[in-house]
């Protein structure tokens, strides 16, 4: 019997991060496996559970709860239609088991942060495509998680044109 696997992806709701959490459903994971999605909320943000859960991030929480609307306003997620749809779908078609954590910070750090509190086994994350300059002075999340992570990080940028098979 293989291996599950706890695969996580950074998940901004951008239309890169959508890419990074098809292309992880499709490509990563398989019957049995946990997929993580891993949203940063900013530091100024003021959402309830924010000073609670500073350090450690929010509680797991189950698909079917992310459907509820008050524990999302609670955390500070987006309630988004198109997300919800691809984790449906991901979930009964790959048979993966779909939970999403809240951390508040640096994305920088804070998904590398989640990399080894949960254990993951691969992270996946979107890339906007900075040119050199505004990668310079903005810095890149999925740079410095490449360089720093503890384990494989792939890195999607913009949608795949096609499903790429295994």
């Amino acid at each position: 019997m293989a291996k599950t696997r706890t695969v996580g992806v950074a998940v901004d709701f951008s239309p890169t991060s959508k890419s990074a959490l098809k292309w992880a459903l499709h490509n990563l994971t398989d019957k049995g496996d946990r997929l993580i999605l891993i949203n940063v909320q900013p530091s100024h943000s003021d959402h309830t559970r924010k000073d609670l859960f500073h350090d450690t991030g929010s509680p797991l929480v189950p698909l079917e709860e992310l459907r509820e609307t008050n524990l999302v306003k609670q955390y500070g997620i987006p309630r988004d239609p198109e997300v919800m749809a691809i984790l449906d779908t991901g979930s009964k078609t790959r048979g993966a088991k779909v939970e999403a954590k809240v951390y508040w910070g640096d994305p920088k750090e804070k998904l590398c942060k989640a990399v080894n509190q949960l254990q993951l086994d691969s992270l996946v994350v979107g890339s906007r495509g900075f040119g050199p300059i505004k990668r310079v002075l903005l810095g890149s999340v999925s740079n410095h998680v490449v360089r720093n992570a503890s384990c494989p990080v792939t890195v999607i940028k913009g949608s795949p044109s096609a499903k790429c098979s295994r």
